[in-house]
């Protein structure tokens, strides 16, 4: 799942920091290749800050993305993508930190992303065998191990801005069952290009809705090789 890869509680806060994932094991994937890509559109500060801008939704007022902590070139955008897969599918591509959606006709639609720090990274095809709104997270019992703080959520961390899995998840599967592997949205823009967490993908809030709106249940995700 989502282990932050310092696993720290948050000292000033009291509680468990969001960063503070949780740890998975996951079965081997098979290795996936695919054709290179390039940018096609700039984009202004103006228009990344609208982009990432304050979010109303639902539950939660989600606030604006501290932008300025985020590399531009992991600003969402639309690029060129040469693949053999289908419309929809969702790559991840740990090594260069980004999430593409395919779109078709070459293009696609480009996320920054954190990943899986050292010894936490894989490869593979999965599917999205479920996703939610605003989920409870439950620390697995591999975490409360690593530390017995997070014993507290062992029933479930209700869901929220605090809550690590954010405001959408979707939970990565393989032949029927739950790979511990989710995308997530994460609130800390400074994490993006980073590998710190036990396998998952993280992306900005509002890039995560956007992909989120857009990939049903089923939908082919391809991890390659960091």
């Amino acid at each position: 799942m989502i282990d932050a890869g310092d696993g720290s509680w948050g000292a000033r806060t009291g509680r468990l920091d969001r960063r503070s994932f949780l740890s998975g094991a996951a079965a081997g994937l098979g290795v996936v290749g695919l054709g290179g890509c390039m940018a096609t559109d700039g984009m202004s500060l103006a228009e990344a800050e609208k982009m990432y801008g304050l979010v109303d939704d639902k539950k939660f007022k989600i606030p604006a993305a501290d932008i300025s902590k985020v590399d531009p070139k992991y600003w969402r955008r639309t690029v060129r993508f040469e693949t053999k897969e289908a419309p929809g599918t969702i790559i991840v591509d740990p090594g260069k930190y980004y999430v593409y959606r395919i779109e078709g006709d070459g293009n696609a639609t480009r996320y920054g992303a954190n990943v899986g720090r050292e010894g936490f990274l894989w490869s593979g095809d999965a599917y999205v065998g479920r996703k939610a709104e605003w989920p409870i997270w439950t620390p697995p019992k591999e975490m409360i191990k690593r530390q017995p703080e997070a014993a507290k959520y062992a029933g479930g961390m209700a869901p929220g801005l605090d809550n690590p899995l954010g405001a959408r998840t979707l939970y990565l599967y393989q032949n029927g069952r739950y790979t511990l592997y989710t995308i997530y949205s994460t609130s800390d823009p400074e994490t993006i290009g980073t590998n710190l967490t036990s396998g998952c993908t993280g992306l900005l809030t509002q890039d995560m809705i956007d992909l989120y709106e857009r990939t049903p249940v089923k939908t082919k995700v391809v991890v390659l090789p960091a």
